[in-house]
């Protein structure tokens, strides 16, 4: 186990795990939205209104100092 721990020290701004399930149902609205939208007609949906970053469940990434939390180094 010797590269058991983070190399580098950035670590999520909340405890949600990951950003996946968010990005994969907003990723489907915004398919799903395409879809049902004629383009021969109209023009299609903007990418803006699907997929708020605001409204997801981690806020970013943040700094941390290892040497005060060596136990958020761990992988």
């Amino acid at each position: 186990m010797a590269r058991s721990y983070r190399k580098t020290p950035i670590c999520g701004m909340t405890k949600a795990a990951s950003d996946k399930a968010f990005k994969k149902a907003e990723h489907k609205r915004a398919r799903r939205a395409l879809n049902a939208c004629d383009l021969a007609f109209e023009d299609a949906p903007a990418d803006k209104l699907f997929g708020n970053p605001w409204g997801a469940p981690k806020d970013g990434k943040q700094w941390i100092d290892p040497d005060r939390f060596p136990k958020i180094m761990r992988k």
